[in-house]
């Protein structure tokens, strides 16, 4: 075929759709997607983490009833650089009181977009007497 009559097919094809288009009406639609449709496996999710909360007011963990606390804390400041070790390899931490370690859970939403905002929960995993004030980490 030449490009003569490709033009002369494709304006032809064109008017046949724009003519289709034109005598058919509108669709009116007896029911929405989303009324009679649903999502598998949509679901909440539980979001579940371990954190430290600091700047309590001598409410905090007593180390020696919660040795989970001082591993965490341990482990937190040597991976920020800080070394609490003395030449032996014992940690040389004395007993803070403001410190507690936690658990911290949330359900995000299924579709939940950023900035959603979503109730947390912190709850103290040792000794601790109070979290108020505290900030976790």
């Amino acid at each position: 075929m030449n490009r003569a009559a490709i033009r002369i097919a494709l304006r032809a094809t064109a008017f046949a759709v724009a003519v289709f288009a034109a005598l058919t009406g509108p669709a009116d639609a007896a029911s929405r997607i989303k009324d009679i449709a649903d999502f598998e496996g949509v679901r909440d999710n539980m979001l579940v983490g371990y954190g430290l909360v600091v700047g309590l007011s001598g409410t905090g963990d007593k180390m020696q009833n919660a040795p989970f606390t001082q591993e965490s804390l341990v482990g937190m400041l040597e991976r920020l650089g800080v070394n609490i070790r003395d030449k032996t390899g014992a940690v040389t931490t004395q007993d803070p009181k403001n410190i507690a370690a936690v658990m911290v859970t949330a359900v995000l939403p299924a579709f939940a977009r950023q900035g959603t905002h979503i109730d947390v929960s912190v709850a103290a995993l040792g000794d601790s007497t109070s979290l108020l004030g505290g900030q976790l980490l």
